[in-house]
């Protein structure tokens, strides 16, 4: 039934967007069929297939990068109050430092190469994995660890057993969170100072004014999204859900 309702409602917008296309029949909005063609052509010509996987290359750096260090940290701080307590204002700061400045920092400071364009991503997402995983320690039921005392589990079970099956749902959300931003910054930062990747193609095509093709490579894009989604990130949130 879910799967029947998913497809209706990419049936009735897919209708929608063609009927408005045929309406305003203007550049400015192109129709599917434009945008498949557009799709197809990038496809056949390899940039589109060069630039994607530039791009998801970067994003797949950065987001282990962040993830690893956002993880440690947070059940670091979830576990002892005292660190938690000293970088709570660093952590403040790096929330509401915006992307931009980050990008626009890190460009200045390192050049505009990769390492840059990286850095800029993590320090920026980072806070963010930290606070969902220190509010993930810090909610875990107590009771599982004072049974773990009384029973004298081995600190490796305990970690196993009890720590990690129950911030493994904050774990996924984090992940999918992360994933959905981390990749729209890596957009921004290949647009500012990256000579290659989605972002920088899609800043030659507004710079000529094909925003069919600007659709083309969002859409590209979207698609590999959601097959992350659906392929790794649903089975292991369906995994993260058993212990219960």
């Amino acid at each position: 039934m879910n799967n029947s309702n998913k497809l209706l409602s990419i049936c009735l917008l897919v209708i929608l967007w063609q009927s408005i296309a045929i309406v305003a029949n203007t550049d400015v909005f192109p129709s599917i069929i434009d945008i498949l063609g557009s799709l197809f052509d990038h496809l056949i010509n390899k940039d589109l297939i060069f630039n994607l996987g530039i791009t998801l290359q970067r994003v797949f750096i950065a987001f282990v990068f962040s993830m690893f260090i956002g993880i440690f940290f947070g059940i670091i701080m979830g576990l002892f109050p005292k660190i938690d307590s000293f970088f709570d204002i660093f952590l403040i700061i790096g929330l509401n430092i915006p992307a931009l400045v980050s990008i626009i920092i890190c460009y200045i400071w390192f050049g505009l190469s990769d390492f840059s364009a990286i850095l800029a991503v993590v320090i920026n997402k980072v806070p963010i994995i930290i606070v969902n995983i220190r509010e993930g320690v810090k909610a875990m039921n107590k009771k599982y660890l004072q049974l773990a005392q009384v029973y004298e589990i081995p600190k490796k079970d305990l970690i196993r057993k009890i720590y990690l099956p129950q911030i493994y749902p904050y774990i996924i959300a984090t992940t999918r969170l992360t994933i959905s931003l981390i990749w729209k910054i890596v957009l921004v930062v290949e647009l500012l100072g990256r000579s290659n990747g989605i972002g920088f193609q899609m800043a030659m095509f507004f710079q000529n004014f094909d925003i069919t093709s600007i659709f083309a490579y969002s859409f590209a894009f979207i698609f590999i999204v959601i097959l992350i989604e659906k392929l790794i990130l649903n089975p292991l949130e369906k995994k993260a859900k058993r212990w219960r």
